[in-house]
């Protein structure tokens, strides 16, 4: 019984053997994996959305001022284009902005430039991941808001306006020549 009881203990320290030998082997298999190369990549009008749009909740901020020629520009063709006077140079993982802005009249304008780059760098971040690493924030003008919405009025709108009162003239005189020509028909017709 003895030698019974020794071949079973062999057997079992046999199996152990290769039980250890399998998880070895499993262990030591390499596993191969392809390395996938990218790379993201923004256009500067991009940035230059974002931060336009960040600047949209700026308390005292009237506006963002492309300067002479962008204003010229802005009055003559009616547009929303949020990028003006935003320049941005965009690297592999930081930013940098150029603001040109009008402030409102009695506002702090260290205050008002303290919480443009809270905005700036807030969006800029959460969206892009990107350092901003310099704002600069030229203030071309203080304003107040009703000199601001005075300004708004560009000439697209008073041209747009004229040409309804000139739509309006024509209207007025085409119903009046009508009813000349009504007349004089009716007094020509023979009966």
């Amino acid at each position: 019984m003895t030698d019974n009881t020794t071949n079973v203990k062999n057997t079992a320290n046999t199996a152990n053997t290769t039980n250890t030998t399998n998880t070895t082997n499993t262990t030591n298999t390499t596993n191969t994996t392809n390395t996938l190369k990218k790379e993201l990549t923004y256009e500067d009008k991009v940035l230059q959305k974002i931060v336009g749009i960040a600047l949209e909740s700026v308390h005292g901020l009237l506006t963002v001022d492309g300067g002479f020629f962008s204003n010229l520009t802005s009055k003559i063709v009616n547009t929303d284009d949020v990028t003006k006077g935003i320049d941005v140079e965009v690297g592999k993982k930081q930013v940098a902005v150029d603001l040109d802005v009008v402030v409102e009249y009695g506002k702090n304008i260290p205050e008002v430039f303290d919480n443009i780059i809270k905005e700036v760098q807030a969006a800029v971040q959460n969206m892009t991941s990107l350092q901003v690493v310099e704002v600069n924030v030229n203030v071309v003008d203080v304003k107040t808001k009703a000199e601001q919405e005075e300004d708004e009025v560009t000439l697209q709108d008073k041209a747009g306006e004229a040409l309804d009162s000139a739509a309006e003239s024509i209207k007025k005189g085409a119903d009046k020549t009508g009813k000349t020509v009504k007349k004089s028909v009716e007094s020509n017709r023979v009966e």
